[in-house]
């Protein structure tokens, strides 16, 4: 079992790493979107490509980020008749959930979507709209997402069966942390901090 946290660990360090940089996809399409606009309402003119960027932007940070999502326990859960049993029959229900609907419903969509990819990628297929973009770069989002979170749902069960066993401390239990907007602010004010030194 040790050596299957140390798997579950590393997984959570991947979800952790790729959740930390996702969010920047966020960042990109909105700017694109400001600027798409600008110009169209200023020049009167744009381009599909802009348009297509912006959904593979937002696309790959919400499949990407799925994984992340599931690591930190922030997916929507309707607990209205769970949330009264004991956290032991939680967890055995966490357990049933993943086994039956979660890891087959990702492989189930990995198993489609690298063909899907793969035939994309060969035959170099371009968006039908004039200016649009090669397709295969959000093919991909498709299979790398779901097989993030099925490496995260992998993650959570041996969690939820090591807790189980009495290894490890209830891994349902939410870890209040920082929020990304809160990290940002203290980062900017370390940097002003040692901009005012240096001055």
């Amino acid at each position: 079992m040790r050596a299957l946290l140390k798997l579950s660990n590393a997984i959570d360090w991947l979800n952790a790493f790729v959740g930390r940089y996702v969010i920047w996809l966020i960042l990109g399409s909105t700017v694109i979107s400001g600027v798409n606009a600008v110009v169209r309402k200023a020049f009167n003119m744009s381009s599909n490509a802009y348009l297509e960027v912006q959904w593979y932007l937002f696309a790959a940070s919400f499949l990407l980020a799925a994984g992340y999502t599931l690591l930190n326990h922030d997916h929507v859960r309707i607990d209205v008749v769970a949330g009264r049993l004991s956290k032991r029959t939680q967890v055995w229900i966490d357990v049933f959930g993943f086994t039956v609907f979660l890891l087959p419903l990702c492989f189930a969509i990995l198993w489609f979507s690298i063909p899907f990819f793969l035939k994309g990628y060969q035959s170099g297929e371009m968006s039908n709209n004039a200016g649009g973009l090669i397709r295969w770069p959000v093919f991909l989002m498709m299979p790398l997402g779901f097989g993030l979170l099925m490496l995260q749902g992998v993650s959570e069960l041996i969690k939820r069966i090591a807790y189980l066993m009495g290894l490890i401390e209830d891994p349902t239990s939410k870890k209040v942390a920082k929020t990304a907007e809160e990290e940002l602010a203290e980062e900017i004010v370390r940097l002003a901090e040692a901009k005012n030194k240096i001055a």
